[in-house]
C-alpha cells in the first residue's frame, strides 16, 4: 500500500499493539508517516514488533504496560515523551472478554474485564491530556465493538465495557473540544484476530463455528485487522477533521438488519 504521509511527523499511543488490531494500526501508521509507541504485557512481542518497523530510523518503542493499572499507564505515557518529544494521538485498543455467564463470575473477574476495557481509557486520557493539549490538534480514538450497539451471548461484562466506551466517547468529545482534541470511537464487527480465534478453538468445530457467524454478515466476510485499522487512521488524521464524538461502524453489515442468517448475493 503507497502511503499519503496522513500521519507525517505525529506521534501516536497504541494500546494492545501487539497483535490483531493494534498491531496492523501500528504497521498502518509508521507506514503513513507516524512514530509509534507499542503498548503491552507481552513485552518480547512489541520488540520485535519495534525492532522490524525500526528499519532505517527509530519509528517504533515498546513498552511494557499493564492498562488497567495507573501508574503503568503513567509511564508509558512519560515514555512516549522520552523517546519522542511530543504525543498527537491516543488509540484505546486494549481489550479483553470472559465467555461465561454472569453469575458464574466473580467480582476479580468482573473488575478485570472493566479495568482493561474501560478504566484503562480514563488512565490514558488523564496522564495524556496536557501532551495533547499541546500539539494543538490532538485526537483519540477508542475501540468499541458492535458489541456497542446489540448483546453478545455469554460476554455480558465485555458487551457492558462496549455500550460504556461510546458513553465515554461523547463525554471526552464534548468536555475537551475547546482544547481541540477529537474523540470517536470505531466498532468492528466480527474480525479475524487472535482473540477471536482463541474463542473459535475452543469450540468442536472452529470452522463450523465461524461459518455459523459469518451467516449472519451480508457480505458473509470477517474483516482483517487492517480493514479496521484504515478505518481508525480516518479518525486519528486530518482526513477527519470535523469529526467528533461519534461512532463509525465497520462490521460487513452485521448490524443493518434484524435477520439472523443472510445470504449474500
Amino acid at each position: 500500500m503507497k502511503s499519503s504521509g496522513k500521519l507525517a511527523g505525529k506521534v501516536a499511543w497504541i494500546s494492545g499493539a501487539t497483535s490483531g488490531i493494534g498491531e496492523a494500526t501500528a504497521r498502518l501508521f509508521v507506514q503513513e508517516g507516524a512514530s509509534v509507541v507499542l503498548i503491552g504485557r507481552r513485552q518480547s512481542l512489541s520488540r520485535a514488533l519495534a525492532k522490524e518497523l525500526n528499519t532505517s530510523e527509530k519509528r517504533a518503542c515498546a513498552v511494557a504496560c499493564d492498562v488497567s493499572k495507573e501508574t503503568d499507564v503513567c509511564n508509558s505515557i512519560r515514555a512516549t515523551i522520552r523517546n519522542f518529544g511530543r504525543l498527537d494521538v491516543l488509540i484505546n485498543n486494549a481489550g479483553m472478554v470472559h465467555v461465561k455467564m454472569l453469575h458464574e463470575y466473580t467480582e476479580a473477574e468482573w473488575d478485570q474485564v472493566m479495568n482493561v476495557n474501560l478504566k484503562s481509557m480514563f488512565f490514558s486520557l488523564k496522564h495524556g491530556l496536557r501532551h495533547l493539549r499541546k500539539a494543538g490538534d490532538g485526537t483519540i480514538v477508542n475501540v468499541g465493538s458492535i458489541s456497542s450497539f446489540v448483546g453478545q451471548a455469554q460476554t455480558p461484562v465485555y458487551t457492558t465495557t462496549k455500550h460504556a466506551i461510546l458513553g465515554l466517547t461523547k463525554s471526552i468529545a464534548l468536555d475537551y473540544a475547546a482544547d481541540n482534541i477529537r474523540c470517536n470511537c470505531i466498532c468492528p464487527g466480527i474480525t479475524d484476530t487472535p482473540m477471536l480465534r482463541e474463542h473459535l478453538n475452543s469450540q468442536p468445530d472452529p470452522d463450523a463455528a465461524l461459518a455459523q457467524r459469518l451467516r449472519r454478515v451480508p457480505l458473509g466476510i470477517a474483516l482483517t485487522p487492517l480493514n479496521v485499522a484504515q478505518s481508525i487512521l480516518f479518525l486519528a488524521c486530518p482526513d477527519s477533521s470535523g469529526i467528533t464524538g461519534t461512532s463509525v461502524v465497520i462490521d460487513a453489515g452485521y448490524t443493518t438488519a434484524a435477520e439472523w442468517d443472510c445470504q449474500p448475493t
